[in-house]
């Protein structure tokens, strides 16, 4: 007898069917139970903060509709500044943590109305169109975020970029309101316009703590190097007129001035410049037979005739930028736009960016005692180089002075170079318009340079057998604070190096290399000893330089020098024996477009111990091969890739009458 059962079209069915009512029921219960588990991962995981605000925006919120914030009497007043503040000690870097872009983010405060206990505003202008501009360019890149938590750099939506809108107490007691100003760490502020009549301070007068400053008008005795960026005064002009780029070349005028409240005895120079030298210079004033306002702002005068400014700039090769009552002036915005080389006389003014852009490349600056000299200073600039300012000065304004998000985005840029190093952009990056292209020897950027793997640098000295000049190097190096490894190339092959117990002791390893031939090149061979990115090339009689000269400077091109240097000119230094340093020169000049940096003063080369017949230099035929030398690499390049500088770099105060104390560099030579 057989049991019955329900079959199917497919078989015996195993599993009893599950009722509809109770099927529903578990597909509710199950989408519930999903829907909990989405829901926890998102809390879990999505960014939250008590303090966390909706997205800046000024569309989203009118300043009349912001909160009302009265400051007492009594509110606390931050510290003036602290004019010693560095990164590492007034910066928290542990703030800006690790983030797969290397991009540091950056919160606004929101927008709030401060009063004092009587309703009066803490400024008398409010939010200028200039500062919701730079705002709202923050707010639409990738440094910003609406999260506090995860911020980096806070920026106050309070406006200082005119100091005279400003109540200074007020506004000081305001910044140390906010909820995370913490002493004005990790804060940055924006000005342009600092101090007031009658001194005009060089910064801004407001107390603000460790606050970063990006200030336009800094001087050498205000600005904390590394720490405030020095910005630009944006000119208004640059929304209202829209100059079309001119190429490089001659102009009607050959210097312009177009600044009018300029100083008297100033303005007398430049007269009498005027008078010697004719229509080669213009020198433009306000216009007195016309009514003050937005129309008269831009035209210039000169004896009854007007001209349109700022369009009247484009018609010279040259244009003075003086000092006014501030360093700062936004004259120097409206003839970078123009194409004209800035002529800047300000003393002890840093320059716009000067941390990361070149300004020899795009002005001429002049000392203000130099001012009756102007004129001659300039002619001595050759014709191609004047193109080449010529070109630099409008990119440096596209790039970097067009816009108040141009100046913001390149604040916040160096800023962020300084956090993330190792992901910063390089000299040629900042400096170099896209469309340059440097000919003849090829980019390094494709070569396996190795990257540094220690601090420090590597001091390489060639010797052939002045013993007792060669121990008196190694002491002098061994006392720089940098010196990492002492490397002593031995290029005689007939005899052996001293014994060890003979050699100087000295706190870095010291280790002697024997070459197979006698070759001046050998000292820019990259060597396995060599760990480090800086190598100091040095030959065995330099014996006048201190340990203060050796670490103000140096710099890595070993490997293209031995594996990259075209044509024959390696083989040609090796078979003449000579101009070993002017092949590394050209190489270097040639790869980065830079000229070489003379640094500390000139003195006379003084080898006790040379005679004409072991002394290189002192053959009557040296010099003569030094000058043929020139011409040949230059021919073996295709150009001559040397660049003439007009820069020397010597550390502050090294002449001056100060306590020795005082001075980084005490033992640098006087001229």
């Amino acid at each position: 007898m057989c049991a019955s059962g329900k079959y199917t079209s497919r078989g015996p069915a195993l599993i009893p069917r599950m009722k509809t009512k109770h099927r529903i029921y578990y597909i509710t219960l199950f989408s519930v139970v999903l829907l909990g588990l989405i829901a926890t991962g998102m809390f879990q995981f999505w960014p939250h903060s008590i303090e966390s605000t909706a997205e800046w925006s000024l569309d989203r919120r009118s300043v009349h509709d912001a909160p009302l914030v009265r400051l007492p009497v009594s509110s606390p007043i931050p510290e003036r500044g602290d004019l010693s503040c560095r990164m590492h000690t007034c910066f928290d870097v542990y703030r800006c943590g690790y983030n797969p872009k290397n991009r540091i983010k950056v919160y606004i405060y929101p927008l709030q109305r401060f009063v004092d206990e009587v309703g009066v505003p803490i400024s008398s202008t409010g939010l200028s169109r200039e500062y919701n501009d730079l705002l709202s360019a923050i707010s639409d890149s990738d440094f910003y975020t609406d999260d506090v938590t995860r911020a980096c750099l806070f920026v106050p939506s309070i406006d200082v970029l005119n100091q005279n809108s400003l109540r200074i107490r007020e506004t000081a007691q305001a910044l140390a309101m906010l909820p995370r100003w913490d002493k004005g760490m990790n804060h940055l502020l924006f000005n342009m316009l600092p101090g007031g009549p009658p001194d005009y301070s060089t910064a801004l007068d407001v107390p603000r703590d460790r606050a970063l400053l990006a200030g336009g008008g800094f001087s050498t005795w205000t600005y904390r190097q590394g720490y405030d960026v020095s910005i630009p005064v944006y000119s208004p002009l640059s929304a209202d007129v829209e100059l079309p780029e001119k190429q490089p070349g001659p102009r009607r005028y050959f210097i312009l001035s177009s600044q009018t409240a300029i100083h008297r005895e100033y303005r007398a120079e430049l007269e009498r410049l005027k008078e010697e030298n004719g229509e080669a210079l213009l020198l433009l004033d306000k216009c007195s037979n016309l009514s003050q306002g937005a129309a008269s702002a831009r035209k210039r005068c000169y004896k009854g005739q007007v001209f349109d400014y700022p369009q009247i700039l484009q018609e010279s090769s040259f244009c003075v930028v003086l000092r006014g009552a501030r360093l700062g002036q936004a004259t120097l915005s409206d003839v970078l736009q123009a194409g004209c080389i800035p002529v800047i006389l300000a003393d002890s003014y840093i320059l716009p960016f000067s941390e990361v852009l070149d300004w020899k490349r795009a002005s001429v600056v002049i000392p203000e005692e130099k001012l009756p000299e102007m004129y001659t200073i300039l002619k001595s600039i050759p014709h191609r180089q004047v193109e080449e300012m010529q070109r630099q000065t409008r990119w440096f304004w596209d790039a970097y002075f067009s816009s108040m998000k141009a100046i913001g985005m390149t604040a916040l840029e160096i800023i962020n170079d300084r956090i993330y190093p190792y992901a910063a952009r390089t000299y040629e990056q900042w400096n170099n318009p896209p469309v340059v292209k440097w000919s003849s020897v090829n980019s390094p950027l494709f070569l396996p340079l190795i990257p540094p793997r220690s601090p420090g640098f590597t001091a390489v000295v060639l010797t052939y057998d002045r013993i007792e000049s060669l121990f008196r190097v190694i002491t002098e190096i061994s006392k720089v604070p940098s010196l990492a490894k002492l490397l002593v190339v031995w290029n005689n092959q007939n005899k052996s190096p001293p014994e060890e117990s003979l050699w100087p002791k000295i706190a870095v390893p010291l280790k002697v290399v024997r070459t197979k031939e006698n070759k001046l090149s050998n000292r820019f061979f990259p060597y396995d000893e060599i760990e480090t990115e800086a190598v100091l090339a040095i030959d065995d009689d330099i014996i006048m330089l201190t340990s203060d000269e050796l670490q103000f400077g140096y710099e890595y091109f070993n490997y293209l020098y031995t594996y990259k240097m075209p044509g024959d000119i390696k083989n040609w230094v090796d078979a003449h024996m000579n101009c070993e340093d002017i092949a590394m020169n050209f190489l270097v000049a040639n790869i980065t477009g830079k000229a070489p940096i003379k640094v500390t003063p000139r003195k006379k080369f003084k080898c006790p111990e040379c005679t004409a017949i072991d002394g290189l230099s002192l053959d009557q035929t040296h010099m003569v091969e030094r000058s043929e030398c020139i011409n040949k690499f230059a021919s073996v390049f295709g150009t001559m890739p040397l660049k003439v500088v007009e820069h020397r770099a010597d550390p502050v105060l090294y002449k001056d009458d100060f306590p020795e104390k005082l001075k980084s560099f005490p033992n640098i030579g006087s001229l």
